[in-house]
């Protein structure tokens, strides 16, 4: 009798398995200061940057969604490379800190040649910005491989008006529950939106001719000054934060907005209405103990997503390129 495997049961099944060969410090004998030296490159960049905890988390999880966990997002395209890269993706062209990950790159290569993976780069620094930016500081497994594609046709991520519901469906295909989800979606704690992603909701909603009812009117006029009006809209494609108060600050004070209305992102904003997601809205506005907790678990479990270990994948000289064939 022959074994059918489908993809939804091997993922399930191997993927504990790939798990399991990750630990924390796992370049303890290899690379003993690895992780030092990318908390000090982090750290030196959060004091003159501090929205760089911002960038890391988008880049960490926008990577992680696609291929998984395998720095495939960091890939150029070049001449050998002429089928582009998810780089090149819509959802990715405001993706940034690339060359703060090249940094940390370079300078573990010169102390341990081909041995940190940029996977492992990108998990490990967005753990200490996420630190630095107060959240919690939490221990990361490592031994990640990098990937060997990177393809912009598969980037897939969800939008900023997604539906709860498709937004649960999309997060469960990766291993999430809702709790999960809106843990992860947290992080618009700290972070700016382009007025692109929301200009929508400000003056024109689904074209009624009038802002969004779901979001504050105050806060939709003073965002309207920011972004002007869908017919009339200022140049650049300018940014508002995504959380008006503390918005270079890790915590749970993102929950409170949306909870009064005052969510930039339609997605943001719906985790508060929808009945399968407010409980954990208002658990988290409530108890901001329990967000940091559930924050640095989803954070963790969101590094294992899909990853290459052992064998697989490879260790990139570059984090921008594939490795030339041997």
């Amino acid at each position: 009798m022959k074994t059918i495997c489908l993809v939804v049961v091997c993922f399930l099944f191997m993927a504990p398995l790939a798990w399991g060969q990750l630990r924390v410090g796992f370049y303890s004998s290899s690379c003993p200061k690895a992780e030092s030296i990318i908390r000090q490159v982090v750290q030196q960049r959060f004091g003159s940057d501090r929205s760089i905890t911002a960038a890391l988390l988008r880049m960490h999880f926008h990577d992680c969604f696609v291929r998984g966990c395998d720095a495939s997002l960091l890939i150029d395209s070049n001449s050998t490379n002429t089928k582009s890269s998810e780089k090149d993706a819509g959802a990715n062209q405001t993706v940034r800190g690339f060359e703060l990950i090249d940094e940390i790159k370079k300078i573990l290569e010169a102390q341990c040649p081909s041995t940190v993976s940029c996977a492992d780069i990108i998990t490990v620094a967005t753990r200490d910005a996420v630190a630095l930016a107060g959240g919690p500081n939490y221990n990361i497994p490592t031994g990640r491989r990098d990937g060997l594609v990177s393809n912009p046709s598969e980037v897939d991520l969800p939008g900023p008006d997604v539906s709860v519901a498709k937004a649960t469906k999309i997060f469960k295909s990766k291993g999430f529950n809702a709790n999960e989800m809106v843990t992860l979606l947290g992080a618009h704690t700290v972070g700016v939106a382009h007025c692109g992603f929301f200009g929508g909701r400000l003056s024109n909603f689904q074209g009624s001719g009038a802002p969004d009812p779901t979001m504050d009117p105050t806060l939709a006029a003073k965002l309207l000054q920011t972004c002007g009006t869908t017919s009339e809209p200022i140049t650049q494609d300018p940014t508002a934060f995504l959380y008006q108060n503390t918005s270079f600050i890790v915590d749970n004070q993102f929950y409170n907005q949306i909870l009064q209305k005052r969510g930039i992102l339609q997605i943001d904003q719906a985790l508060a209405l929808d009945s399968s997601t407010r409980p954990v809205v208002s658990s988290f506005a409530t108890n901001g103990m329990a967000f940091q907790q559930s924050f640095a678990k989803a954070m963790v479990k969101m590094g294992k997503v899909q990853i290459l270990v052992g064998n697989t994948g490879e260790i990139r000289k570059n984090c921008r390129a594939f490795n030339p064939p041997k």
